[in-house]
Formats: structure tokens, C-alpha cells, sequence
């Protein structure tokens, strides 16, 4: 049931995450808490660099996908990793900026950037912009024409791949909001756009398929799909794309019963054989290859710590197992039905003999967090430790029923520290006027 190797039981029996006893944090720090292990968020970070060194001759890099996490805190750790940054916005971009990150290794994505988006974009001097579409295509250029200068991009292409993860998480697929359809002629077309305007520099080609993807050969073929389209942009219109971003959504472990996702160094290991395989069949040479993991760099590394309230117990249909947090910190379950190993801090060296359904507070019946989970026994004021929760819960995390949003800690080398402070209800009415 302990899913991450940052977690263990110490000998009272407690949950542990990067060697702190969670009992103490929680009393130290209040629930609900998120709890990452930036110990483990390095090592990962240093598992992909490694494997893009080790199965693609190092000509590459491994983009940290902010959105699935984003504070000064994160964005300075990966940038000492040697990671570049996958922004989807101003607002994480400034947050890069604040925390110090280059802004030459930072990448912005997004469907419909604003023009505001894209001036603060090219200001900035972002290594590369991501564009999604013709029109953005064009403001990009005008906005490069202004600054004087030309704009590094990358063309979002949809490929077609189409993995079978949620439909809220699939993104690869001809039917998408995102990127310029392959199967159609659009990317071709925009490839030959791009290659006119004056002020863009038409550095590669990008895609991403999905997220939570737990399969090899998924990428492989993401590959091979990508790999022909640059070929064929060589050959129509005598233009190299010499980078390639094959986005992330590298799936990770949520329930030992359901996942299990390959070593990541499978995945690159994978990829690189597809690249090397379409560029000896069609006699173009290796791109510089993107990878863009989030998920799997923070999500193993993370939980969440709440306060077990209210048991209901309704005789033959469930009981309802009450937590100090909810959607708020959390709606994962509501949005996806995203499944979690949850466990009893206080007694995680015992065996799961019930099963609850778990509850938040809020004024919502959909705010559940888990249903019919396998649990210790609980009782009111123990600590229930939702598992793999680094990725996405902080992230959308709301002020719904004017709850304040969770701090978040750091732990390291037995240390723990703030890195997102807790809200207060003068934070939330901040704004009000």
C-alpha cells in the first residue's frame, strides 16, 4: 500500500515521507497539508536527464510540465536540476521569472493565448513559444516584429495517437481543441506559414497525446507518427525541423491494485529507437529531442494529510469517512474519478479491514474523494494520508465555500519547510473591494 519509495512506517507504527513522522507534521503545521519530498522530486528529475543521456546520446532535455505544480519553490529546484520549464501561462511564467528560472529554457504552451500572453512571451525572451494555431501563428510574428527580433517556435501538431486515458485527458486524438490536425493537411500548412514569416524561427515540431498514459508503445508510435512529418516537411518544403517535443503524460503509480507504469527510462529508451529508426528509413538526421514530464516528477512525491471528523455509517449500502479537506484541495475524484491509495497515518502499519467512502466538507455532495477505498479502521481525530497526491492537487485548488487553500511543505534530509504558506480568510477577501 506504500506506493512511493519516499514513504515508509516508522517503528510507532506512523506514516513517514522522506524519513518525517507525517504525525508530526500535521500537528506542526495543522491539516490538511500537502507533504512533498524534494529529495524525491530531485531524483526524478535526475532519472529523466539520465535517460535521455544514456538512450539518446544527451541530445536532449526534460522539460518540468509546471502545470501540474507551480511555486517559486518547484521552479527553483528544477531549474538547479538542469530542467527546462513547461509554462502554460503569464501567471506561471512570472512565477519562473520571480524564482529565477532562465528564461531561455522556458517553453510556453497554451490553445488561445492572448495577445498580451504572447507580448509577455517574446519580452521575456522564452526560449521557445508553443503555437497552437495559424492566427496565434501571426501574432507571434507582429509581436516579434515589435521587439525587434525573431521568435523561436514550436508548431503543436495533433498526431492522431489516440491513448486510452480519460476523455478529459486525451489530447492527441483528431477531435481536440489543441494544435494543427496532421491527418488533414493543417500542420503541413502551417509548417509552410511559419518557414515564410519573417520574424518566427520554425525550430520543431511538438505534440502530446495525453496524460496518465502507462504504456511504451504508445510513445513509440507518437514517435514514428512525429518523426514522418518531419521527414515529409524536408521533403515538400526543404525545411528542417531540428527539434522534436514529444510532450509528457508519463503515467505513475495512484493504486497498487491498478497501475503499473514502466521505469521511466523505458519510455526514452523507446522513443529513441522510433527516432532512430524513421531517420535511417527516410535519411534525416536525429532531431534534439523535448520531453515534457510533470505528473511523474511531483505526483509520487506528494501527499495530503487531513483530519478524520464524522464516520456515517448507513447499515448495508456504505460509510462515509469525513475529512477536514475536499474538492478544494483535491477534486480529482469528482472531475475524473481518479482512484487514491489512502491509509491511516496513525496506524499505517496495520492491515485496511474497512472500506469508507471519503468525504470533504464542503456544501456539495459530489465532494468526495475517494469511493469504497480500503482503509485501517478510523476514528474521529486520526490523520488519513491520501497517497500520490503532488500532481494537480495543489494546482487546481479552489477557495470554494471560501475555504483556505492548504500550505505546502517541503521535506528534505529530516528538514521541513514552508514553501506555500497557508491562506487565511484575510487572504481570500483580499480581493474584495
Amino acid at each position: 500500500m506504500l506506493i512511493s519509495d519516499c514513504l515508509g512506517v516508522n517503528n510507532h507504527g506512523h506514516l513517514t515521507i522522506g524519513g518525517k513522522d507525517t504525525l508530526e507534521l500535521a500537528k506542526e503545521y495543522g491539516t490538511p497539508l500537502y507533504v512533498m519530498d524534494e529529495g524525491m522530486i530531485r531524483a526524478n528529475c535526475r532519472r529523466y536527464v539520465s535517460a535521455i543521456k544514456t538512450h539518446y546520446g544527451g541530445k536532449g532535455t526534460a522539460a518540468y510540465a509546471s502545470k501540474a505544480f507551480c511555486c517559486k519553490a518547484i521552479c527553483a529546484v528544477t531549474a538547479d536540476e538542469g530542467m527546462a520549464l513547461d509554462i502554460v501561462s503569464c501567471g506561471e511564467l512570472y512565477t519562473a521569472l520571480k524564482a529565477g528560472f532562465p528564461p531561455e529554457r522556458i517553453l510556453f504552451h497554451g490553445n488561445n493565448k492572448t495577445d498580451e500572453d504572447i507580448a509577455y512571451a517574446v519580452s521575456s525572451k522564452v526560449g521557445r513559444i508553443v503555437v497552437d494555431n495559424s492566427n496565434e501563428l501571426r501574432r507571434v510574428n507582429e509581436a516579434a516584429a515589435l521587439q525587434g527580433g525573431k521568435q523561436p517556435v514550436q508548431l503543436r501538431i495533433t498526431p492522431g495517437v489516440d491513448p486510452q486515458t480519460h476523455d478529459f485527458i486525451r489530447t492527441g486524438q483528431v477531435d481536440s481543441k489543441f494544435g494543427f490536425t496532421l491527418q488533414t493537411g493543417e500542420a503541413m500548412k502551417a509548417a509552410r506559414l511559419a518557414a515564410e514569416l519573417k520574424n518566427i524561427s520554425l525550430m520543431g515540431a511538438h505534440c502530446h497525446i495525453g496524460s496518465q498514459i502507462l504504456d511504451v508503445p504508445t510513445y513509440v508510435l507518437t514517435a514514428e507518427v512525429m518523426m514522418g512529418f518531419i521527414a515529409d516537411v524536408r521533403d515538400e518544403l526543404g525545411v528542417t525541423l531540428g527539434e522534436l517535443n514529444l510532450g509528457g503524460g508519463f503515467g505513475i503509480r495512484y493504486t497498487a491494485a491498478q497501475d503499473a507504469p514502466p521505469e521511466y527510462e523505458r519510455y526514452i529508451e523507446g522513443i529513441s529507437g522510433a527516432i532512430g529508426k524513421v531517420c535511417s528509413k527516410r535519411g534525416i538526421d536525429k532531431p534534439f529531442l523535448y520531453i515534457e514530464p510533470g505528473r511523474s516528477i511531483v505526483g509520487p512525491a506528494g501527499i495530503t494529510l487531513y483530519t478524520v471528523g464524522v464516520l456515517k455509517e448507513i447499515p448495508e449500502i456504505r460509510t462515509y469517512l469525513s475529512v477536514d479537506g475536499g474538492i478544494t484541495d483535491n477534486p480529482r475524484f469528482a472531475l475524473y474519478g481518479s482512484r487514491y491509495e489512502m491509509l491511516i497515518a496513525d496506524r499505517a502499519d496495520q492491515p485496511k479491514t474497512k472500506e469508507y467512502t471519503v468525504a470533504g466538507r464542503c456544501c456539495e455532495s459530489g465532494d468526495i474523494l475517494g469511493k469504497d477505498v480500503p482503509i485501517q479502521e478510523a476514528k474521529a481525530g486520526d490523520t488519513l494520508a491520501v497517497l500520490a497526491t503532488g500532481a494537480y492537487n495543489y494546482s487546481m485548488a479552489s477557495n470554494y465555500n471560501r475555504l483556505p487553500k492548504p500550505p505546502v511543505v517541503f521535506v528534505k534530509d529530516g528538514a521541513a519547510q514552508v514553501v506555500v504558506k497557508r491562506q487565511t480568510f484575510d487572504d481570500i477577501l483580499q480581493d474584495d473591494v
